[in-house]
């Protein structure tokens, strides 16, 4: 929750969260120095020159919160999913130290919960596994026994290191972590959330992903209802509407992944910023993944910056291949955001947004039956949308169209920027759909049903 803060005095708030585990805060002078290192890292050194008057006063106190903020948040989260005192206990003191050097308390010792002291050597070792392998971890764990960490944990860690840390990136503990939920007594396995539960657990993650950039605050919320009442008013059913309100709450989730550096930037990204922006709905679908309840909204999150003329992200997909619950979730992501102030730009106003939004539908971008669901779910006056005879979609007549002026199936995939086998697969639906054989007899049709010309 404090991302923007991070950001602002130290630079790519991941990269300092990295860096924070590599340093045993034993001195006193210990987090100042660390402080003053990082100071407007990856500035202009005169930038960074004339940050250091502003940090004297309002910098200092913002980072003496810091770590504050991470169990506060952790906490707040941890109750409003439901877990137990016990579980906020452990939460609360992972920042803890065995010295009492810690934080926020200052507990020191076996006053320490056991599950904090693990946690705590495990949050630094994993770093430095992955940096320098198991020597590396086992290293560090014998450095700080007795300062930051448990000698008996240390002891413990470092005798089984090597199993501990063998095929871990090769599995998935996720079964194993599921597997470990206490049960009640008259239960022999974990109750999944469900109904109610499980949407109040799905905005308390919303939430807490939100959090990260001032300028986010309440946007999963605001394109999950967007999208779940679109989802209702274009007739995809209560089922899709309440699976796909929750893919909204949930579809900016791999924005943890990118530093606020980025997220926060006033000036134009550079390319390889802009790389890091167009992973985060790839990172939201892993995250999502991996759980069997949840991957289903991971179907439909990661499509909220796909784009029907292929040129969204992170895979570029294009026309039949973006599903209905896709687009619509693109349609209210895009409009939620225009209303909302960006680094780059301010909030646009209800009517510029929809304006916006039309015309990525007129460009071939945006979905024009999600995007007009979207709007009279925003609260625009519904406008009235010609029926299309024979039961054709809208992408349909725009084939026929083509068809019935002689183009080719690949003329036309060329036309619409979709696939040759896509093309087909419409002209198929096409004669199927208005009982016709052959181009002749579909032109008279679209002649006679009054579908050429704009």
């Amino acid at each position: 929750m404090d991302a923007y803060e991070q950001a602002k005095w130290f630079g790519d708030d991941l990269a300092l969260k990295a860096d924070f585990r590599r340093v045993d805060f034993r001195t006193p002078l210990s987090g100042p120095a660390f402080m003053l290192r990082h100071l407007g890292a990856g500035r202009p050194v005169p930038e960074r020159v004339r940050l250091g008057p502003a940090f004297a006063t309002d910098g200092r106190h913002a980072a003496a919160q810091i770590l504050d903020n991470h169990w506060l948040a952790a906490d707040d989260l941890a109750q409003r999913l439901g877990l137990g005192q016990r579980v906020r206990d452990t939460v609360e003191q992972t920042f803890e130290r065995w010295d009492g050097r810690g934080t926020p308390k200052g507990a020191r010792g076996e006053q320490i919960l056991l599950a904090s002291r693990l946690i705590n050597l495990a949050d630094v070792v994993e770093v430095f596994h992955r940096a320098g392998g198991t020597a590396a971890a086992v290293a560090v764990a014998r450095e700080r026994s007795g300062t930051q960490f448990d000698p008996a944990v240390v002891d413990a860690f470092a005798g089984g290191a090597e199993d501990l840390f063998t095929d871990l990136d090769q599995t998935s503990t996720w079964e194993a972590v599921i597997a470990a939920e206490p049960v009640t007594p008259v239960t022999t396995a974990p109750l999944p959330l469900r109904g109610p539960e499980l949407d109040a657990a799905l905005a308390a993650i919303a939430d807490f992903t939100d959090v990260k950039s001032p300028y986010t605050i309440g946007h999963s919320r605001g394109v999950a209802d967007l999208a779940g009442e679109a989802a209702r008013i274009m007739g995809l059913g209560e089922a899709a509407a309440t699976l796909i309100r929750r893919a909204g709450l949930v579809h900016d989730l791999g924005r943890l992944g990118v530093p606020n550096t980025i997220w926060d930037k006033q000036a134009p990204l550079s390319a390889s910023e802009t790389e890091r922006v167009r992973l985060h709905p790839y990172l939201t679908e892993r995250m999502l993944a991996y759980s069997p309840a949840l991957a289903p909204l991971a179907v439909i999150a990661i499509q909220h910056h796909e784009r029907l003329d292929g040129s969204g992200y992170p895979r570029g997909i294009s026309g039949n291949a973006l599903s209905p619950e896709g687009r619509v979730i693109a349609a209210a992501d895009f409009y939620r955001s225009r209303t909302e102030p960006r680094p780059h730009r301010p909030a646009g106003t209800p009517g510029e947004a929809a304006s916006h939004a039309q015309g990525e539908v007129r460009a071939g971008r945006l979905d024009g039956d999600a995007v007009a669901a979207v709007l009279v779910a925003a609260g625009h006056r519904a406008t009235r949308r010609q029926a299309m005879p024979a039961g054709l979609t809208r992408r349909e007549v725009e084939v026929l169209r083509l068809l019935a002026q002689g183009l080719s199936n690949q003329e036309i995939a060329e036309r619409l920027v979709i696939s040759r086998k896509t093309a087909g697969h419409h002209v198929e639906h096409i004669y199927a759909k208005t009982g016709t054989a052959n181009r002749a007899l579909a032109s008279l049709f679209a002649a006679n049903h009054g579908l050429i010309g704009d």
